[in-house]
């Protein structure tokens, strides 16, 4: 969806934030049908990213929270068992705006509105934890993204440590929000049992964790690196076989109970 000009912006009480696009009928972010908000910016680069024209904190459109909040209302009949959803890019490079937003759709006048945050979690910093406060207040279900459950294959994947995912994790089941973990299952890199049990070992202590979505690797991003002249790092990869994802699906269940016990 294109974004027209913002009539709010020179006079908005709240924060601005910056955007990539908004999505008004989402089905596979959080329950029901949603409106979803995508940020611009992501200190992350995974190699299977199919959104790569996210990365740029520069670039994208300066949104106010009300023109967020007019987009929804104007179709609030369609989100009933729905909400909305933030989702990047990483939500969590812009806190403040992301804050304001849910405390909106929570006081909304024709009702409170589900929030939801889509997240990788890299960019929670655990030695200011405070500067997230007012956002998680606000947040009613996490969509957390566990790339790689090994130290190293994650910073190889993603080209970062995964410390700041883990503490994001932790302040999250300390708060008790809700969270569904997902995890892409890439052919020969997060496809093993091994693997996928070892995640299980990494998110069992996590009591509010309340659903588990294993999603099979595809190559539907590839034309957008094409066009942005950038080199695909998985070129060679196939599509994971969605056959398999039962089986790593139990296993991730499996390190879950040994980690619980």
């Amino acid at each position: 969806m294109a974004f027209t000009e913002d009539p709010y912006l020179a006079t908005s009480a709240y924060s601005l934030g910056r955007l990539h696009s908004v999505e008004t009928m989402g089905t596979v972010d959080g329950p029901g049908i949603r409106f979803v908000a995508f940020t611009q910016g992501c200190p992350m680069r995974c190699a299977y990213c199919h959104n790569p024209d996210t990365w740029d904190v520069n670039a994208g459109e300066p949104v106010s929270v009300e023109y967020l909040v007019e987009q929804f209302e104007s179709n609030r009949s369609f989100y009933k068992t729905g909400g909305v959803t933030v989702s990047g890019g990483e939500p969590l490079l812009q806190p403040e705006f992301l804050a304001d937003f849910f405390q909106a759709m929570h006081e909304q006048p024709r009702g409170r509105v589900h929030t939801c945050l889509d997240s990788c979690g890299y960019a929670f910093d655990p030695s200011h934890p405070e500067r997230f406060d007012a956002l998680l207040r606000e947040t009613d279900l996490v969509l957390l993204d566990i790339k790689h459950s090994d130290p190293e294959g994650h910073r190889r994947l993603t080209g970062r440590s995964f410390e700041r995912i883990l503490a994001f994790g932790d302040e999250l089941a300390r708060r008790g929000i809700k969270v569904i973990i997902r995890h892409v299952v890439v052919p020969g890199i997060t496809d093993t049992v091994e693997e996928c049990e070892e995640l299980g070992r990494l998110i069992g202590p996590w009591r509010n964790v309340v659903g588990l979505e294993l999603l099979p690797y595809h190559t539907m991003g590839v034309a957008k690196y094409e066009q942005l002249g950038l080199a695909y790092r998985l070129a060679d990869v196939p599509p994971m076989d969605k056959e398999r994802i039962p089986e790593l699906r139990r296993a991730v269940l499996r390190g879950m109970k040994r980690a619980r016990g």
